[in-house]
């Protein structure tokens, strides 16, 4: 990660997702809404920044296990301890980072065993393209949300 993407990701936390599909980007829409105290940021799976990610923790994007399917969230992003979140693990990391409620929300989700939080994340991510579409392109942020993505 480039020093500069570090400076501006910070101590927020980074997340990664799938720009072509329709219910991804609404997700990132719903998260982009309720993060008033800006503590997110974002890029598409198809980012070259999301692919120096990757290849720093030994996977590549067409992994099964970490294809477009999963959304990531990076910790420290290319700082010293990064640590990436995978699946529910990172639904759970960007709830905790919204005000409000959210992070009771995701301490109560949180006390679900991670095997089955997972399979409930694997199920939608396997519907993602029927619920959302799919979209040739990854929709342009507008000017007000541009220094959320990287």
């Amino acid at each position: 990660m480039s020093v500069s993407a570090h400076d501006e990701i910070g101590d927020r936390l980074f997340v990664v997702f799938d720009g072509r599909c329709g219910f991804c980007n609404a997700s990132v829409r719903w998260f982009l809404v309720r993060d008033r105290m800006d503590r997110l940021r974002f890029a598409p799976s198809e980012s070259a920044l999301v692919g120096a990610l990757m290849s720093r923790h030994g996977f590549k994007l067409q992994d099964p296990q970490f294809g477009p399917s999963t959304l990531l969230a990076v910790r420290n992003a290319g700082g010293s301890g990064e640590k990436l979140l995978v699946r529910s693990e990172a639904v759970l990391a960007i709830l905790k980072e919204l005000p409000g409620a959210w992070p009771a929300v995701a301490i109560m989700l949180g006390s679900i065993p991670r095997p089955l939080r997972d399979l409930a994340y694997r199920s939608i991510a396997k519907l993602r393209y029927r619920l959302g579409g799919r979209l040739q392109n990854c929709p342009i942020p507008t000017a007000e949300e541009q220094a959320k993505f990287l």
